[in-house]
């Protein structure tokens, strides 16, 4: 019980929020696999319904005052981006979030604290606890930790873009023919498999990642790619003047 009360506050401290009531925070970190097999009734999945309104009613409004420069489709563009799966699952790795999570036994052994469709929804729970903790206020505190990590520096709509998709785009606009993504190493047990690609155009490796899922490597690769493309265009162009 003693470890547990340590870990909790050491989650507390990285969210900068202490709990009145530390059996909301539990609740926001019990998986139905968990509650399932325990025979209890708490689980995330309530309180992640209540975190995903709060999230969303607070980037609108955080965006609304932060980019008034913006028309009402690229604030949504910007939203949809600030609380997607993939930008909440990454606030809760830097969290450490998966460590904490209660897992029944086949979700944690089917690698459950890094499925990030997972991650993501413990994340909007969390804030659904905050919520219920300490008020609208207090949750706002939180959620607007996340914003400002998201969007610390100012994001174009433009760079908002999927990898993939803009380096095929940018691919094409140079003549180029489609980008390759080559499946060079898998690593690790069934349940912590890590995937290793690489990106070639034409015959020319520009860039490689790896990822907890093929997709998730094959988008970093892309970036990786997407960055080479610019800079030698950047040269190209200065060689020109």
């Amino acid at each position: 019980m003693l470890e547990n009360l340590i870990s909790l506050t050491g989650l507390e401290e990285r969210l900068r929020y202490r709990f009145r009531q530390p059996r909301l925070l539990e609740a926001a970190l019990t998986h139905t696999s968990w509650a399932n097999e325990q025979g209890v009734e708490d689980d995330y999945e309530r309180l992640e319904f209540l975190g995903d309104a709060i999230l969303g009613a607070v980037a609108a409004s955080w965006l609304y005052d932060r980019r008034p420069d913006l028309d009402e489709g690229e604030l949504s563009k910007l939203k949809s981006y600030v609380v997607s799966e993939s930008v909440l699952a990454e606030h809760a790795e830097h969290l450490r979030l998966g460590e904490y999570l209660r897992l029944g036994v086949g979700e944690s052994r089917s690698g459950g604290r890094e499925k990030r469709s997972l991650l993501a929804d413990a994340m909007e729970a969390i804030l659904g606890a905050v919520y219920q903790d300490g008020g609208l206020e207090a949750a706002r505190g939180v959620a607007l930790q996340l914003l400002e990590s998201t969007l610390g520096e100012r994001v174009e709509i433009s760079e908002l873009r999927d990898p993939k998709t803009a380096l095929q785009e940018a691919a094409q606009a140079r003549g180029g023919s489609l980008p390759e993504y080559r499946h060079v190493a898998e690593e690790g047990p069934d349940h912590k498999k890590r995937f290793h690609v690489e990106c070639w155009i034409d015959g020319l490796f520009l860039g490689e990642g790896d990822g907890s899922t093929k997709k998730q490597a094959e988008q970093r690769a892309a970036r990786v790619a997407l960055a080479a493309l610019e800079d030698d265009s950047q040269e190209s162009d200065n060689a020109l003047q």
